[in-house]
């Protein structure tokens, strides 16, 4: 390991950030047609492995929106 804590990492790769990196939502599909969105990874794979397997569909990866500034009227 380096000075910093952080793994030695070959050459080619960059740490850029380390900020939480986590652009997406997590659709949690249950047998039933039931769902669950959650904003982390974590939590989807916590979801998936307290359930029981019988009831566990699939989970989908869904795109976090950005806000769009609303345009003000007029010219």
């Amino acid at each position: 390991m380096s000075k910093n804590s952080t793994p030695d990492l070959p050459k080619y790769f960059q740490v850029t950030s380390d900020l939480p990196y986590d652009r997406h939502h997590y659709k949690v599909v249950y047998s039933n047609g039931n769902t669950t969105v959650v904003d982390s990874w974590e939590s989807a794979r916590m979801l998936w492995f307290q359930g029981p397997s019988q009831f566990m569909s699939h989970i989908e990866v869904l795109d976090v929106r950005k806000k769009q500034k609303k345009k003000g009227k007029g010219f």
